[in-house]
Parts: structure tokens; C-alpha cells; sequence
């Protein structure tokens, strides 16, 4: 996995305030939770709009995708790739 660096736009304490200790897609900066089905969802509609994914690297952007495809399948849902 390609490490996320941190982002100076966003503080990682406030996406553990709003989404306590779970699993983010982007762990750094505590970005995208897929820790629930919903969270899942609006991790990757999000990811996936251009405006959001610009403040990312390419390599990082595939990565934080990565991560939601495989917590969808945990959760067993299905997520349209793009």
C-alpha cells in the first residue's frame, strides 16, 4: 500500500471527533470512515469527485480507492468502479 501523506487543508483530530476510532480509507489524515456500509458509500461518491480527488496524488487517490473497494466487499456491498 502507497502511504497518503498529510494534508495541510485538514486536521486528522477533527475526522476522529466526528467519527470517533474507525477505519478510515485515508488513515493520515482520517479522511473517507468505511467502518459501516453508508460510511462506504459516501467514502467512494466522494472520492470519486474530481474536486476531492484533486487534493491527492494520483498513486494516493488509487490507493484510498483500494481500500473502499475492499471494505465494500466486507461489508458486502457493491460499488460501481469507475
Amino acid at each position: 500500500m502507497n502511504k497518503i501523506d498529510r494534508r495541510e487543508d485538514v486536521s486528522p483530530k477533527e475526522g476522529l471527533h466526528q467519527y470517533g476510532d474507525v477505519t478510515f480509507a485515508d488513515p493520515t489524515n482520517k479522511k473517507y470512515p468505511i467502518d459501516t456500509p453508508e460510511h462506504v458509500r459516501a467514502a467512494w461518491s466522494y472520492i470519486n469527485h474530481k474536486d476531492n480527488a484533486a487534493k491527492y496524488d494520483a498513486d494516493e487517490v488509487e490507493t484510498i480507492k483500494d481500500r473502499i473497494q475492499r471494505a465494500a466487499k466486507k461489508h458486502g456491498i457493491e460499488i460501481k468502479a469507475d
